[in-house]
């Protein structure tokens, strides 16, 4: 009988789940979240980023002082954290890449090349939420929606133009190419190169056609420029400034045109996913397992041993795969990350709680150590070398690192209905995003670790 009894509770709270009531918000009321990936919280107060539209939204608006990163400070998780309003040891992101103890591989989740939304996120997120309360949603170029059902008008963040086609909304993409906005992705390091990145005046062009003519009631964008530069030529250089003038320059058409088609009935929140460091040195973390007799190599690449890695920038994951020894290969990884230059911490399953970050017992995907790096370096991944850093990385810029580190927290501004004009908060957890949103959708959300940011929502 107690066993019947569960299965109606459980029966009932699925059905709760699954039909939520409805949200009671006018027809045209719409919320919009711009997502400019990399763009630290330094930037809104540096005198050499020209970015009008943002600072005049804050000034408008509510800001944070900063915005601290999901561990590791990396794309997808942060971006799977902004959408569901929890950390990875719930959400299930736990980089953009993991290593998958079945198969003995690395797994890429960044550019969503091999699994739909519903395959990585193990919790509902604020879409699927609006759309389960009768809602209108959007989402242009947001990470980890890759055959999101519950989102009407959508193409996912991928990096090949098959598969872009495959996911996109066929009938926003019929529009897009009859009104000549849609450009496939272009090559990304040479003609030759697999990679199809489509531009961000695309992505803006194309979601501006869905405010238009569509009238969703939340829509996503994710713009890409700022971070790309960054890698490539450092945080706070002038390509990096001159990537955040155009960027600011795609908010603007985007709130210019909420102000014209939805007066008084929009709401803009602008954000990032993680900061950035200029990186300096890169450590070679498989030269020193391989020192201390943790990896195998074959040529410049591992091929067995106790221990696998994969790199987030400026931290690594870090699997054991001799489960026998475990205790035992904590300690010598331990020692032998010890005094390494460029090393901030070595931390393990035990504290990983405090971080956001699953148990490996509770979640396969979760590694079981985490190696982070200081601020200016970042981890590389080949087995070749003497020495474990080199002076000359090939990249300038990178993020993963603690979130902890000033320099890796991210933006946070909102603009419009449901705002507190000048509302001014300190450091904020980006966990308490899609719960602000809720509230603003006038939906309701399932427990999560985050939580609305009362602060910034209107008295009225």
């Amino acid at each position: 009988m107690r066993s019947v009894f569960r299965i109606l509770v459980s029966v009932l709270c699925l059905s709760f789940f699954i039909a939520p009531a409805r949200a009671v918000i006018p027809p045209d009321r719409i919320v919009v979240m711009i997502s400019v990936d990399g763009l630290a919280a330094y930037y809104i107060d540096d005198p050499k980023a020209e970015m009008p539209n943002i600072r005049a939204l804050a000034e408008a608006g509510a800001r944070a002082a900063s915005m601290k990163a999901s561990t590791p400070t990396v794309t997808w998780t942060n971006h799977a954290t902004l959408a569901t309003g929890d950390n990875p040891a719930r959400h299930g992101v736990v980089g953009n890449n993991y290593f998958d103890r079945a198969t003995g591989k690395p797994v890429q989740l960044i550019s969503d090349p091999i699994f739909d939304k519903d395959q990585i996120l193990k919790v509902p997120t604020i879409y699927d939420l609006a759309k389960a309360a009768g809602l209108r949603t959007a989402g242009i170029r947001w990470p980890v929606t890759r055959g999101a059902k519950n989102l009407d008008w959508t193409f996912p963040d991928v990096a090949d133009n098959d598969i872009l086609h495959k996911y996109t909304t066929p009938a926003l993409y019929d529009e897009a190419v009859k009104a000549g906005i849609w450009a496939d992705g272009e090559p990304q390091g040479g003609s030759d190169s697999k990679v199809r990145i489509v531009s961000d005046e695309m992505c803006t062009a194309v979601f501006l056609h869905i405010l238009q003519h569509h009238q969703p009631n939340l829509a996503l964008l994710h713009l890409i420029d700022v971070d790309h530069v960054e890698h490539l030529s450092g945080p706070r250089s002038p390509e990096a400034y001159a990537a955040i003038k155009k960027d600011d320059q795609e908010v603007g058409q985007v709130w210019e045109e909420l102000k014209k088609d939805y007066p008084d009935k929009a709401t803009l929140i602008v954000v990032s996913d993680h900061g950035f460091s200029p990186i300096e040195k890169a450590i070679l973390p498989n030269v020193i397992l391989r020192q201390a007799d943790l990896v195998e190599v074959k040529g410049i690449r591992v091929v067995a041993g106790s221990v696998r890695i994969v790199t987030q920038g400026g931290s690594i994951l870090l699997y054991i795969t001799d489960e026998k020894n475990h205790d035992q290969i904590v300690d010598r990884v331990r020692k032998a990350f010890e005094g390494v230059e460029g090393v901030s911490k070595v931390v393990d399953s035990s504290e990983f709680k405090s971080y956001g970050v699953a148990d490996p017992k509770d979640d396969p995907h979760a590694p079981d150590m985490i190696i982070f790096a200081k601020e200016g370096y970042n981890f590389g991944d080949t087995a070749a070398g003497a020495i474990p850093f080199n002076a000359k990385p090939e990249r300038k810029g990178s993020h993963g690192h603690e979130a902890e580190i000033s320099d890796l927290h991210a933006t946070f501004v909102a603009w419009g209905v449901g705002i507190q004009p000048g509302a001014r908060l300190g450091e904020i957890q980006n966990i308490d995003v899609a719960p602000t949103l809720a509230k603003l959708l006038d939906i309701s959300m399932p427990d999560v670790d985050g939580k609305p940011l009362a602060a910034v929502l209107s008295k009225k």
